[in-house]
Order: C-alpha cells, then sequence, then structure tokens
C-alpha cells in the first residue's frame, strides 16, 4: 500500500502541472493510503507545505480555493480548447474536447469556494 500512496503522490504532483490530471483525488487516496499502511507517511503528507492544504482544504471544508478554481479550469479550458481547434481534427472530437471542457469545468465549480 505505501508503493500504491508514493504513486498516487506523484500522480498528484503531476496533475499540479498536468490540467487533465487531478490533483487533490489523487492526494485523497494517498493520504487514505499511507493511513492504513505508514502512519508516517500520512504525517508526512498532511505537514507537507505544499501537498498537505489539498488534503486538509478538502477534507475539513470540501471547499476548493478560489485561486485553485481559476486556474484549473482556465488550463482546462485554453488546453483543450487548442486542442479542439488547434489541431486538424475532425469535427466529432472537438466536440468532444468542448464536451470534456465543460463537464470538467462543471466539476470544479460545484464544488463551494474556500475563503480564507
Amino acid at each position: 500500500m505505501k508503493v500504491m500512496g508514493l504513486v498516487a503522490v506523484g500522480l498528484g504532483l503531476l496533475g499540479m502541472f498536468l490540467p487533465l490530471l487531478p490533483t487533490t483525488p489523487f492526494l485523497l487516496l494517498a493520504a487514505a493510503l499511507f493511513f492504513r499502511s505508514s502512519p508516517r507517511l500520512y504525517a508526512w503528507l498532511l505537514g507537507h507545505r505544499t501537498l498537505g492544504p489539498y488534503i486538509r482544504n478538502f477534507r475539513e471544508y470540501k471547499a476548493i480555493p478560489l485561486h485553485t478554481k481559476v486556474v484549473s479550469v482556465s488550463l482546462v479550458w485554453i488546453t483543450l480548447l487548442y486542442c479542439a481547434f488547434g489541431m486538424s481534427l475532425p469535427v466529432w472530437a472537438s466536440v468532444l474536447f468542448l464536451l470534456l471542457a465543460t463537464a470538467i469545468s462543471w466539476h470544479i465549480l460545484s464544488y463551494k469556494t474556500l475563503k480564507k
């Protein structure tokens, strides 16, 4: 379970930079895996300066900070608009990219906004 937790942390880190890969769900998965397998790694993850707030904010408030929402939705739309219209794709593929961007945006925006 430790190895799976470390993989989840790695995917969460990638998600900070890749717009279609979610950060928080992978970090929540890593926390759950570490909780069961390694109290030391669990404490490290929750206490981490960068990664810890993702988990704590979501667990405590079920909310996403406004800055994170803005950046996430913006990157999703920039990336998927480029995919839909900047590449030579069939119309159906462009429509799928736009539907995907809409669904991801709706999911992100459906969470409460964390006010600090």
